[in-house]
């Protein structure tokens, strides 16, 4: 009886060993391609459980994500100017077709990246050999990485991988290039500012000629007017003057005899030499009489 349940059990567990063996779980994020003496017999894209047969058969699985590749050291790359520039990259990759994939590089994800590598740093070189340090820098770096996205995709579609995207992390020029760079920068700089101050003081003088233009166009049209203006009040006096006097011309000489007493004689310390004669005092001479 006892031989009968360890025989039991041992086929169980045996059942067991071997049901372990046949079967294995896809995940939602891996692909799986079953190999039999190094041949693909089946690849598996939906996730749930597989059969395989067991000791004759192997499982490999794959990841279906995307997958990141980033450069370990920069990269020297050199411009149209001959100039090199170090450059930080990275690559966002995935399977796409896994059967590919695995004829292609064995499955062998560091060989895939090697030759991610080397075709985008090719495509690099290529786009980078086309354009200035500036270009490169600033003006076209967002067309080199859709550029070199693009191509680096068609070719490495050849072995089941997608380039999802080209990143340029850092450009920047070593350092024995960068002085000159800045150099080369500052001088511009400078002449510009040269330039725009050129212009500057020649529109200052611009504005500040027809300021004295205006200036002295405004003086010449007040002091046309204000001659204008005291010409007609001379004459409307001389009007009023020439009116009254012809309205009592006595008075008007008595008047202004006054004004010329008055304007002689404002100080005790003026002296007069006159003829007792004179149409001067004719009127001090009349005054005795008036008051008799």
């Amino acid at each position: 009886m006892r031989r009968h349940l360890s025989f039991i059990v041992s086929f169980v567990f045996g059942l067991a060993i071997v049901f372990a063996m046949t079967v294995f779980t896809v995940d939602q994020r891996q692909w799986a391609i079953v190999i039999q003496l190094g041949e693909i017999k089946e690849v598996i894209t939906e996730p749930g459980l597989a059969f395989k047969w067991p000791l004759i058969q192997n499982v490999l699985l794959f990841d279906k994500r995307i997958l990141t590749y980033e450069s370990p050291e920069p990269e020297s790359f050199v411009t149209a100017e001959k100039k090199p520039v170090l450059v930080d990259s990275y690559i966002k990759w995935r399977i796409i077709d896994v059967r590919q994939y695995f004829i292609s590089v064995s499955g062998d994800e560091e060989l895939a990246r090697t030759r991610l590598s080397q075709t985008v740093n090719s495509d690099l070189r290529e786009e980078f050999g086309k354009r200035t340090v500036h270009d490169v820098i600033s003006g076209e770096r967002d067309k080199i990485m859709s550029e070199v996205q693009r191509k680096a995709d068609a070719d490495m579609r050849n072995i089941g991988v997608q380039i999802v995207d080209v990143r340029l992390k850092r450009v920047e020029l070593p350092a024995e290039v960068s002085e000159s760079v800045y150099r080369r920068m500052e001088s511009e700089r400078k002449r510009v500012a040269n330039e725009l101050r050129s212009q500057g003081s020649a529109d200052a003088e611009k504005i500040r000629a027809d300021a004295d233009k205006q200036r002295e166009v405004i003086i010449a049209e007040a002091y046309r007017d204000a001659q204008k203006t005291k010409g007609e009040g001379d004459a409307k006096s001389s009007a009023i003057y020439a009116q009254a006097f012809g309205r009592n011309p006595e008075f008007y000489s008595f008047y202004r005899s006054l004004e010329a007493y008055r304007n002689s004689f404002k100080s005790k310390s003026d002296v007069l030499v006159v003829e007792p004669n004179s149409e001067f005092f004719k009127y001090l001479k009349n005054s005795g009489k008036g008051g008799k």
